[in-house]
């Protein structure tokens, strides 16, 4: 499968890996509005730096994979769906939920696959949980925590063109959720507030949350974020059941325990996503090239990204006003 990759930042050069790894698929071009930064991603791996309308208009491409900014991801895909292209975009479809609902609508009619990129999914840990808990492993799930913890706070030029926590960081929190319980939730309720960098306060936003997710017949969804632990990139989940407890710990830099009179001494967390999810961005790519390859549906729909989009303006509209946020009326 012949791929163009547009996007040539951090996560584009995470993508890149993926896609020359897998043995079913081969990066054949790059693009990126920083013309160097994509002449040096392509040359990293030996493909064709072009402009994405090359990319797009070249029928010898049958994926595109979208890595670039927020605000050009649903024209992204809409044009690439156009041009017969199947597509991987990372998250979020965009930062406005209506645009992201028309993008919806406008490639409904389409038979090309596209899959919005919640790798946490195809995390190891957390698709083994989720295996688990489908094949009746605990039972009912009844209440699930997912703790989300960045290691520092990003620069408040990113925070004020981010959409916020909710639509930046705890949108994978929100995916989720929906994916472990299998539906979308029918009311959230978020309480935010500004107690790590007073800037990321100034610019509008939230650096710690909690939301809860309540669903129809009762289960409830408890996630925290916070954009500090200087301990390291915090990520765990534990799924409370009517029969038991399943639950995924964080990936640790070495599994080396030091136990002594004093205690026992364990390494820290692997320090953010990069390092922690780099198993997961791999089998994300391959799960993409399989249903692409093999005429399976894709894992994460674009439909997934519009709910997670949706929970995360809801827990936005929740924290502003201090109420519960009905999701039927958003």
């Amino acid at each position: 499968m012949k791929v163009g990759l547009l996007g040539a930042g951090r996560i584009g050069q995470v993508h890149a890996k993926s896609i020359t790894s897998n043995p079913r698929s081969e990066l054949v071009a790059v693009s990126d509005v920083f013309v160097d930064a994509a002449i040096k991603l392509a040359a990293t791996y030996g493909c064709e730096s072009l402009t994405t309308e090359e990319i797009l208009n070249d029928p010898a491409i049958d994926a595109v994979l979208i890595a670039t900014s927020t605000d050009t991801h649903a024209d992204l895909i809409e044009k690439a769906v156009a041009a017969g292209k199947a597509v991987l975009c990372e998250k979020p479809v965009d930062l406005d939920l209506e645009r992201a609902r028309a993008c919806l609508k406008a490639i409904e009619d389409s038979d090309r696959p596209v899959m919005v990129g919640f790798n946490r999914r195809f995390d190891p840990n957390f698709a083994t949980l989720k295996k688990q808990f489908d094949e009746g492993g605990i039972g009912k799930g009844e209440l699930l925590t997912v703790t989300s913890f960045d290691p520092a706070p990003p620069p408040v030029a990113y925070v004020k063109v981010s959409g916020g926590l909710y639509r930046d960081m705890a949108i994978h929190d929100f995916d989720m959720v929906c994916w472990m319980f299998g539906e979308a939730p029918v009311s959230v309720t978020a309480i935010g507030s500004s107690i790590v960098d007073d800037d990321i306060g100034a610019a509008g936003d939230f650096d710690t949350a909690v939301v809860v997710l309540k669903f129809e017949d009762g289960r409830i969804a408890v996630i925290k974020n916070s954009r500090r632990a200087v301990y390291g990139y915090d990520q765990r989940i534990e799924l409370l059941g009517s029969e038991g407890l399943l639950s995924a710990n964080n990936v640790l830099e070495n599994t080396v325990e030091h136990i002594s009179v004093n205690g026992a001494i364990s390494a820290k967390p692997e320090y953010f996503f990069l390092e922690r999810y780099k198993r997961a961005y791999e089998a994300e790519w391959a799960a993409f090239v399989e249903a692409v390859e093999d005429g399976q549906p894709v894992p994460v729909s674009l439909a997934d990204g519009v709910l997670a989009l949706t929970v995360a303006e809801a827990a936005t509209k929740s924290s502003q006003s201090g109420l519960t946020v009905n999701m039927n009326s958003i």
